[in-house]
């Protein structure tokens, strides 16, 4: 439940931070006409995110055990490609983004209401689609039967919408470099669990082999029904009894990544307490998301 919490409130947040930027920006520049506009684009690309999450979920309940495994597989693989280039555009261009919102939507304020749209949608449907798709990969690696993996993610998306809400009344100041790197950092180990748990479902669908070739099992040591071993699995997506397809896949991903990610100057910089995270000042100044 943790691991798909993290989620949501990750992804939740840069979207609640960008439509923070997006809605400050207008009502700073005296320009409330344009607010509803951005409101309809925000709403479609919500739409959308809900609607492709649900398709992913139903669609594939109407496929065989074999295609359920080989579509879960391939997406588990995708979506966590996509938030590990996410997870590293947002540390290297998070700096820029409240200046690249702001021209984006000086431009669409000249050109119109349906560039404003557009605008709004393009910048929070990339979030939307990427949160879906990562999202009912992690609830499928982490389903127990129970509605604790959705519950999680809802909770987290809940947090993110307060945040960013108390960032734009300026009533929440936080280090947000500090913030996300951290947070980045916790969901490149969930990434590699989802990762691990793809290349399961692609052996599932015998187009890996090794599905019996067991790396250890201590499924006696820690039952997977346990209470132990239902928090590592929601935290970790632990499983007691990996192919070692998995083990390897997940190895192979985890170390190089996580190393390339902390192991640079700017980390070390930031746990110096040189990164400059800041929050929203009153009167509905937003963070830069530096």
């Amino acid at each position: 439940m943790f691991s798909n919490y993290l989620i949501g409130l990750r992804e939740g947040l840069e979207a609640s931070l960008v439509v923070c930027i997006l809605i400050a920006y207008l009502v700073k520049t005296g320009r409330k006409d344009a607010l509803k506009p951005i409101w309809i684009g925000i709403g479609i690309a919500v739409a959308i995110a809900m609607g492709f999450g649900c398709a992913l979920e139903f669609g594939s309940q109407e496929m065989t055990f074999q295609a359920q495994e080989a579509l879960g597989g391939s997406l588990s693989v995708v979506a966590v490609a996509l938030v590990t280039w996410m997870v590293f555009w947002m540390r290297r261009t998070a700096r820029h983004l409240k200046s690249e919102l702001h021209g984006k939507l000086d431009a669409a304020l000249a050109m119109g209401t349906g560039a404003l749209v557009a605008t709004a949608f393009l910048a929070v449907g990339r979030e939307g689609l990427e949160t879906a798709l990562f999202v009912w990969a992690s609830v499928h690696a982490a389903s127990d039967g129970t509605p604790r993996p959705l519950i999680g993610v809802a909770l987290g998306l809940a947090t993110a919408v307060l945040l960013g809400w108390l960032f734009y009344r300026g009533a929440l100041r936080i280090n947000l470099a500090k913030f996300f790197t951290w947070t980045g950092g916790m969901l490149v180990v969930v990434a590699a669990g989802v990762l691990a748990y793809g290349f399961h479902d692609l052996q599932e669908a015998s187009w890996i082999p090794g599905i019996n070739r067991l790396a250890f099992d201590i499924s006696g040591t820690i039952p997977p029904d346990s209470w132990y071993g239902t928090l590592l699995k929601g935290v970790f997506n632990f499983q007691p009894d990996p192919t070692v397809v998995q083990l390897t896949v997940w190895a192979l991903y985890l170390v190089p990544t996580l190393a390339v990610f902390l192991l640079t100057p700017e980390f070390r910089a930031r746990l110096r307490g040189s990164g400059r995270g800041t929050a929203a000042p009153a009167g509905g100044k937003v963070p830069a998301s530096e």
